[in-house]
């Protein structure tokens, strides 16, 4: 489906159409901030190669220009080519060290690479540049979450909240750091605010399915991965954790549904075949969960101990 452009992007686009305009038809000389500009509009509508192949040009053309070497670094980072990325981050602070935003994805770079430290590192010199910057707050929390600090994530969205209490994305990670830290209420607290700020939110519609999982609130964790199925098809969790919640529930048809849907996105997870086996055990189809047993041990998956033994008394197999 075709993107609408935003009025933000409309006003970037018109003036780059008018530079090629200008290029076809008089064959004039193309600036480097043109060449940027170009590369903006080019990586807003997702086409990062054509948005590298600008910014390459606006440093060839001005190789001290540090913005370009950002932008480009950002396309790059969404590439997920984090190695380029870091080096143009790194010429866009060598030519201007308070580039708090630099300072900022060369973190994002960093934390993606798993080199937390480094990115920590990098969010709180953005911070020290930018004492609001809200963006930082959020990636630096991310990177807490992911070392296990929880409380530190949990911190740092509270700071980026009180900056932005708008910010979906910030509500939905705090409620994420607090499902961690097993502050279940308090998650879900979150994630209605992200919600209710953003209906059409996926991941936090998961996450609260989550939260009222372990809280054995399992119609409504069911209703949650639901509607994140209708909003995301493809979000492969939501259907293995309702699968689950069926499972619970005894809803086995149901459970074995979502369990062969999440096998048909990824078939190389053993334990989503256990889980179905299980479903089966339960419909007393045993020929079928000992298959899925058998695919799950061939994949590494681990069989708790319990369930086997539960199953070859039912069956009166040994495998």
């Amino acid at each position: 489906m075709a993107r609408v452009c935003s009025k933000e992007m409309f006003k970037r686009i018109v003036p780059v159409l008018g530079m090629v305009v200008c290029l076809f038809l008089v064959g004039c000389a193309v600036t480097p901030e043109e060449y940027n500009t170009l590369g903006i509009a080019y990586n807003d509508r997702g086409e990062h190669d054509k948005a590298i192949l600008e910014y390459d040009r606006a440093v060839k053309a001005s190789p001290l220009f540090a913005e370009a070497y950002y932008n480009r670094g950002r396309a790059y980072g969404s590439k997920r080519e984090y190695d380029r990325a870091i080096r143009d981050f790194n010429k866009a602070l060598e030519i201007w060290p308070l580039f708090s935003e630099a300072y900022n994805n060369r973190g994002a770079a960093r934390g993606a690479m798993g080199q937390y430290e480094l990115a920590l590192s990098d969010f709180s010199r953005a911070l020290e540049l930018k004492p609001k910057y809200v963006q930082a707050y959020v990636n630096r929390g991310l990177v807490y979450y992911d070392k296990g600090q929880h409380e530190q994530a949990v911190s740092d969205y509270a700071r980026a909240l009180e900056i932005n209490p708008k910010f979906a994305e910030a509500y939905c990670n705090r409620g994420a750091a607090y499902n961690a830290i097993e502050e279940y209420d308090k998650a879900i607290l979150d994630f209605n605010r992200a919600i209710a700020i953003n209906p059409k939110y996926a991941q936090a519609y998961y996450d609260r399915g989550r939260a009222y999982a372990v809280k054995d609130q399992h119609d409504a964790a069911i209703s949650d991965y639901a509607k994140t199925l209708e909003i995301d098809k493809d979000f492969t969790k939501a259907y293995y954790y309702r699968g689950r919640a069926y499972g619970v529930k005894g809803e086995y048809d149901k459970a074995i549904a979502d369990f062969s849907e999440v096998i048909a996105l990824n078939a190389g997870d053993g334990e989503v075949y256990c889980n179905r086996g299980v479903a089966y055990a339960g419909k007393r189809q045993f020929d079928k969960a000992w298959e899925d047993v058998k695919k799950a041990v061939n994949l590494g998956h681990q069989i708790p101990s319990d369930f086997l033994a539960a199953l070859r008394a039912a069956s009166g197999k040994e495998g």
